[in-house]
């Protein structure tokens, strides 16, 4: 398999499973997708979405029941995972742990026949380039969580593949070690120049990491776009949700113009943005905690009266949970503290209150 690349195309790439009582199910349902050279791409979605199944379907450890992958003009779907030649990086490091970290990260190129007098200088290489020199001869058990994923990462990069797939590297780690291996992954991507698809659970790992996002819900995808895309302008109100649009309401439709809704019910009225084709007599909003602010009553349009429920201090700000008099229920973050039963009002920016068609139950 050659060692670069200009494009890998996922065309109609569908997996079918036997579901009880012999019901078929996809798994993942005609995803169409094209990685370009270099790019970082984030598979995101919760669990049973699809996304480690497209990965495997990648990776060749599952065959498709549909659609084509190719590499530029190679068609790769009908080739088993060893002539892909692509890096995998697990989330539970798949290490021997008998084996010193040298012979873990050599692995590979001992499997692919290469002369043992190129295995040392290209293992010392990407054990340097993981930040792990010197521990070359340690057994895994002897590394902290951190240092295994990396020694994992390094494994996966030293056959020099065309192309790094993670399926949620991070999620046996602990915060902090979250937070310091999520750079260095980024760090070594950026080093190497090589595509990368990264599945995870994770909207801040996503956000952070990627050139681009597929969002993915049951084995379909809702949206495709940069994190700045997908985080401001959700496709659809599952794509909201899962990015932190903590604040959905029905509420029904007043009236629309030029693209701008105006809904109302008692003591709520709202000006937003509509994102898809209404329909009905009802719509959604949606609307992320930290973009309603504290305001003065009648200082704005999009201001909503209520009272301190419950308060989550964090340091910086407070997550607060007002009730309006309705019994309607608002998320905001603020900075400050805040006492339960404080009576408050908040603004809601037009231009963030995000409209949606009413959902179908």
């Amino acid at each position: 398999m050659k060692h670069d690349f200009n494009e890998l195309r996922l065309e109609g790439v569908t997996r079918r499973f036997a579901g009880v009582g012999g019901n078929a199910f996809n798994a993942l349902s005609e995803l169409n997708l094209t990685v370009r050279r270099g790019e970082f791409i984030a598979l995101l979605g919760p669990s049973g979405c699809g996304k480690s199944t497209a990965l495997n379907c990648i990776a060749g450890l599952l065959a498709l029941s549909g659609g084509t992958i190719r590499l530029d003009d190679m068609r790769i779907d009908t080739l088993p995972p060893e002539r892909r030649g692509f890096g995998m990086v697990f989330q539970n490091y798949a290490l021997f742990p008998h084996m010193s970290v040298a012979k873990n990260v050599g692995f590979g190129l001992k499997m692919r026949g290469v002369p043992a007098s190129q295995i040392a200088p290209r293992v010392t290489q990407a054990l340097k380039l993981v930040q792990l020199a010197g521990q070359e001869h340690k057994l895994p058990g002897q590394l902290s969580g951190g240092q295994q994923q990396r020694v994992a990462i390094a494994r996966a990069i030293v056959i020099e593949p065309p192309l790094i797939l993670m399926d949620e590297p991070l999620s046996n780690l602990d915060a902090k070690l979250r937070l310091e291996t999520r750079s260095e992954i980024r760090r070594i991507h950026r080093e190497l120049g090589r595509a990368t698809i990264y599945v995870t659970h994770d909207q801040d790992e996503a956000l952070s990491l990627a050139d681009r996002i597929v969002v993915m819900k049951d084995g379909v995808v809702q949206q495709v776009g940069t994190p700045e895309e997908v985080y401001a302008e959700p496709a659809n109100l599952h794509v909201a949700r899962f990015m932190g649009y903590r604040n959905v309401i029905e509420l029904p439709v007043e009236g629309e113009r030029d693209g701008r809704v105006t809904l109302a019910s008692g003591d709520i009225r709202l000006s937003g943005v509509r994102k898809l084709p209404l329909s009905g007599t009802h719509a959604m909003v949606a609307i992320r905690p930290e973009e309603i602010s504290l305001a003065a009553p009648g200082a704005h349009a999009n201001v909503i009266a209520g009272r301190v429920d419950n308060v989550e201090y964090g340091g910086r700000d407070s997550l607060l949970e007002i009730v309006t008099p309705n019994g309607t229920r608002l998320h905001v973050r603020a900075p400050g503290r805040f006492d339960a039963g404080a009576s408050v009002f908040v603004h809601v920016p037009p231009e963030r209150a995000l409209v949606y068609p009413q959902e179908v139950h």
